[in-house]
């Protein structure tokens, strides 16, 4: 105080203030999706695009990225590479693959590999995995048995500290609970459908990723 006697103008410490930015986190959803041969397989594709459109139409208010990956037959298919673009999107998921067998450790070994890659890009994204099965693997990439080796590379998810969620895709009447053993080695909550349709889809997305 006695600087401001002696002087017309005088600047202490505590009159400086900093601007502080709070920078948005980017979220990454990644949908990994059961395309084997199902009666519910047409359901589970147009949910999931739904979901994705309605992701992207709110990209532009942050810098959210989605991507869709899907498992049939005997490999993982990367149909959608993490994008912020509609147009990108609506092209992609017109002809996606369906049938076969379930390759379960293909697609989660896939999920890793992308997420680690966006990880790597672009460090501060937030990634979250959305896994729409009913977790009952039936090809195996190495000589595990194919449900022991799926759990393995779950795991391998869950020990990077990635967010996921398991939508059980099994009928209650022949639920096995290996749905939820997927979760549980993902360390991810799973959550039992009565009716999968786009709009939960997209809110159960959303709210996961505001409660982050």
């Amino acid at each position: 105080m006695e600087k401001r006697r002696r002087l017309a103008f005088a600047i202490e410490k505590s009159d400086l203030q900093r601007k502080i930015r709070v920078k948005k986190v980017a979220n990454l959803v990644l949908f990994l999706v059961d395309a084997s041969w199902s009666m519910a397989v047409a359901e589970r594709m147009n949910a999931t695009k739904g979901a994705i459109l309605s992701l992207l139409m709110d990209a532009y208010k942050r810098r959210d990225r989605v991507g869709l990956i899907v498992f049939q037959k005997d490999r993982a298919t990367l149909v959608l590479s993490p994008t912020n673009s509609v147009q990108l999107a609506q092209k992609a998921l017109v002809g996606i693959p369906v049938g076969g067998k379930t390759p379960l450790s293909a697609g989660l070994l896939m999920a890793f590999d992308v997420l680690n890659r966006e990880k790597h890009i672009h460090p501060d994204v937030e990634p979250l995995l959305i896994v729409l099965t009913d977790g009952a693997g039936n090809v195996a990439l190495g000589t595990l048995p194919p449900q022991e080796e799926s759990f393995k590379y779950a795991e391998l998810i869950a020990n990077k500290k990635t967010r996921s969620i398991v939508i059980n895709m099994e009928h209650a009447a022949f639920d096995q609970g290996l749905a939820q053993k997927l979760a549980d080695h993902l360390e991810a909550p799973c959550f039992t459908l009565n009716e999968l349709n786009a709009e939960f889809l997209y809110h159960a997305v959303k709210q996961e990723i505001n409660s982050g």
